[in-house]
């Protein structure tokens, strides 16, 4: 049995999170870290990870920003492996990540969803077979209205696959879009597209789920969804 303790369990992604691992009977939510008091859980809710009581084999973060430190200073200090799905990182805070994970596994991504993992590989593929100096090359990334941070991090996930440096992001905020993401190739005469469309957060929770399954059985390290794809 995994014991995972979850991080942000209040906010969206953490009850969906809690819902998609009653399906799981090879994982627990031992605990839950949250400011805000969300719906009724079986598991107990700690306002912050200092007064977290419980132990747990993994943790997976759904929270934001502004909860890393104390994150990655809890975990160093509990030798706990981590799960983050958080985006918008400043450059200290991803070193602080990376440190962590020379000391625990850490597994990091943007998204958490097996079906970019598998674009980010179409891409590298594409990479080895076209002349990208011939294709004029946009990422457009479709996101709800509350989205914080554009461009998204799966966006950047995406321009990092392709290495090429001058890849303009065409950010859209609106509505309840869950997440979509179109990569086109415009060269002489043709386009290539490729998109990926999500219609359900339990796409990433899944995902999510299967890494921290992942991670419990590693060895310190940085690991990535295509570790484990």
């Amino acid at each position: 049995m995994v014991n995972i303790i979850l991080h942000g369990c209040s906010g969206k992604m953490g009850r969906i999170f809690t819902t998609v691992t009653k399906e799981d009977k090879g994982v627990q939510i031992v605990a839950g870290i949250d400011k805000c008091s969300g719906e009724e859980t079986t598991y107990p809710v700690f306002r912050n990870l200092r007064t977290c009581t419980v132990k747990g084999d993994v943790i997976v973060d759904f929270s934001d920003a502004s909860g890393v430190n104390e994150l990655v200073k809890f975990c160093e200090e509990n030798k706990i492996p981590l799960v983050t799905c958080t985006t918008g990182l400043s450059e200290i805070q991803q070193r602080k990540v990376e440190k962590l994970a020379e000391r625990v596994p850490v597994l990091q991504s943007a998204n958490m969803s097996m079906g970019i993992t598998t674009l980010c590989e179409l891409l590298k593929g594409l990479r080895k077979k076209l002349i990208f100096q011939e294709y004029d090359i946009e990422i457009i990334e479709k996101h709800h209205r509350h989205k914080k941070d554009a461009p998204s991090g799966t966006a950047i996930l995406l321009k990092k696959a392709i290495e090429k440096e001058e890849v303009p992001i065409i950010s859209i905020r609106g509505g309840t879009i869950v997440g979509e993401h179109q990569v086109s190739f415009a060269g002489q005469d043709e386009v290539i597209e490729i998109k990926h469309t999500v219609y359900s957060r339990a796409v990433f929770a899944r995902g999510a789920l299967k890494a921290a399954k992942f991670l419990v059985e590693q060895k310190a390290g940085l690991y990535t969804m295509e570790n484990i794809s």
